[in-house]
């Protein structure tokens, strides 16, 4: 047996070599902790510390001084552009389209000034689309044209673009290169670029088709993401990504690669996108960029490089990319998306969790309002077809509630006979409920059914730009918009613009109306802590809708009603007492004996017993049927 005993002033062989690998080890550590962690984090540092040095010398000068629109736009020659939807101009210095605005939309109920989608960098909220060729092999910066090119027309051409015309640019390098750039305007909202370059020169030449849509700082329209998504948005492989504003500078740079696509940037109502060519390899970009100056607003960027085009000597390449920009009316998108073979730009509007309820509901509202010729009166007649096809489970929420008021003077009587004994007492209640066979759990499941309805309609008023502007009756002049009058001022009859909170206008004020009415029509409940919450429900209710669309409202505020009017009727045919504005002498005395006693639930023990039975009726088995006796002859 090898003995460990070694003299004093000796190492153990075997310590020694644990020694050895100890150090061996430390060193690996700390060569991959140098190589793998502190190497790039210091390189990070250093570059993040002459970006800091750079912006600050920068900012010595401070960042080039953001003018005019009008005076940057009259600086360059340019080309008009100009259909029935949208107009403006393209800089022959770049060949960058860079000023667009709508012809049928305007800022302000006032109609005093246009949309502007596009508009020249250097002005206030720049956002513009540009389009060239990257070098490759064989190529550099100066052979392809950049921002300060001077493009010319092409021999032929015409000089303006209008509906369905075109007109082609060319810009010769000076080394051999002609490039070309056709563009054609359709009718609505799309402009396609056609890309053209021709090889004059010895040696072949390697180039990359782009094209961008680009914007400095947040857009003048800026909801916020309130209602829906606000800045880069693109379809891609079959995967919708969409970046806010406010998130690009966690993750400054996306890249993907597809061979169908469309990518932009999104504002509430408006659309800047690129598609390429579907079916080509194509890479994607979101990119985001602090800028060189730090009082300079962010760049926020999205892109599109085509695949790699090798021109050989005496040969020619093209690459065709569409630009949008326009409203997003779901038409247009359709339209293009199938014309284009794109798949779902329509996903351009942000339609939200219920898409596969928020469409269907625009286009029924959309086909009411064009035979009717307004969105509010079409907003009544959905409201009227949707309590149409809910009327059954309502009425059968009803018919329990009405047979709950008829029984109301034996439940005082129950609570007055069992005083604080709880479990007595909500026995005693459920045996009273099967008998008579009602279930006050029922009323939820109207409000249940059309919760989704709700939430797909508030998607409609609040992102669609059909809403936008459209008008109602009286001071309703935007359903997109919340009621612009409020109670606090008498509806206007005070010379004085309440604060936002106090806005609660006239429509929620009779939606308010019908909801207290529904409430005095519906038995009071057996807890005390939902009586008291059903007490300020519809006030609670009103001052949250009331800073909603007036449309959504409107809706909400007929539903009530017809609901009222349902019940209503319902009761008269049962013989029910009815009180519209007050509660009866038999809801009052149970509401003070509810405040009074304990708090039970036998509505809940109710609806469990009803689906005990409802599941054991489901899973009973069928039996075989018996056979016929044969009749004797």
């Amino acid at each position: 047996m090898e003995s460990f005993n070694t003299p004093d002033n000796k190492m153990h062989p075997q310590d020694r070599r644990n020694m050895i690998i100890f150090a061996v080890l430390s060193v690996f550590v700390w060569l991959a902790f140098d190589h793998f962690l502190l190497a790039p984090h210091m390189k990070k540092m250093e570059a993040a510390k002459e970006f800091a040095a750079s912006r600050q010398t920068a900012s010595a000068a401070g960042a080039p001084a953001v003018r005019p629109r009008d005076e940057v736009i009259t600086e360059s020659r340019r080309l008009e552009i100009k259909n029935d939807k949208m107009f403006g101009t393209l800089s022959l210095t770049g060949g960058r389209i860079d000023d667009m605005q709508l012809v049928n939309h305007y800022k302000t109920l006032e109609k005093t000034d246009h949309v502007v989608l596009l508009t020249p960098a250097g002005t206030p909220h720049a956002k513009y689309v540009e389009t060239g060729w990257l070098p490759g092999e064989g190529a550099d910066e100066k052979t392809v044209p950049g921002a300060t090119t001077q493009w010319r027309l092409a021999a032929g051409s015409a000089d303006k673009l209008t509906a369905n015309g075109s007109v082609t640019l060319e810009w010769d390098n000076g080394r051999g290169l002609l490039f070309t750039r056709k563009l054609t305007l359709d009718d609505d909202s799309l402009i396609t670029v056609t890309q053209g370059v021709t090889n004059n020169a010895s040696k072949a030449v390697t180039l990359y088709p782009y094209s961008l849509v680009a914007q400095r700082g947040l857009p003048e329209e800026h909801y916020a993401g309130k209602s829906g998504h606000e800045g880069p948005v693109g379809y891609v492989g079959g995967k919708l990504y969409e970046y806010a504003y406010k998130k690009m500078a966690q993750k400054p740079r996306e890249e993907l690669q597809s061979e169908h696509g469309w990518i932009g940037i999104t504002q509430k109502y408006w659309f800047t996108g690129l598609i390429p060519a579907q079916g080509e390899d194509t890479k994607f970009r979101f990119l985001y960029n602090l800028g060189a100056y730090a009082d300079q607003e962010p760049l926020y960027q999205t892109d599109i490089v085509g695949a790699a085009r090798t021109i050989q000597p005496g040969a020619s390449a093209t690459a065709v990319q569409h630009v949008f920009t326009g409203a997003k009316q779901i038409g247009s998108l359709n339209r293009y998306e199938e014309q284009l073979k794109v798949r779902h730009f329509d996903l351009a509007v942000d339609f939200g969790l219920w898409y596969f309820l928020t469409k269907p509901l625009f286009y029924i509202l959309e086909f009411l309002a064009n035979h009717v010729g307004n969105f509010g009166i079409a907003i009544i007649i959905l409201t009227v077809m949707i309590r149409i096809a809910v009327f059954p489970l309502a009425n059968a929420s009803f018919r329990s509630f009405a047979k709950l008021k008829t029984v109301a003077p034996e439940m005082t009587a129950l609570r007055e006979k069992h005083g604080n004994d709880k479990a007595a007492l909500q026995q005693e209640l459920v045996k009273l409920y099967e008998r008579e066979k009602v279930n006050p759990m029922s009323g939820c499941f109207p409000i249940l059914v059309q919760i989704p309805i709700f939430f797909a309609l508030f998607k409609v008023f609040s992102v669609t730009i059909e809403m936008r502007h459209a008008p109602f009756y009286g001071w309703i002049k935007d359903l997109s918009q919340p009621d612009p009058t409020s109670l606090f001022n008498l509806f206007g009859l005070i010379p004085w613009d309440p604060p936002g909170p106090l806005m609660i206008g006239a429509w929620p004020c009779l939606m308010l109306v019908f909801m207290l009415i529904q409430k005095n029509l519906n038995p009071p409940p057996q807890d005390k802590m939902q009586a008291t919450l059903l007490r300020f429900m519809p006030f609670f209710v009103t001052f949250i809708l009331a800073k909603f669309a007036a449309g959504l409202v409107i809706y909400w505020t007929f539903s009530n009603a017809l609901s009222v009017l349902q019940q209503f009727v319902l009761m008269k045919s049962m013989g029910v007492e009815v009180h519209l504005f007050s509660r009866s002498k038999a809801d009052k005395e149970m509401e003070k004996k509810v405040e009074e006693g304990p708090a039970v639930h036998p509505e809940l023990i109710v609806a469990e017993h009803e689906m005990e039975e409802a599941i054991e009726g489901a899973a009973k088995p069928v039996s075989a049927p018996k056979p016929r006796k044969k009749k004797k002859r």
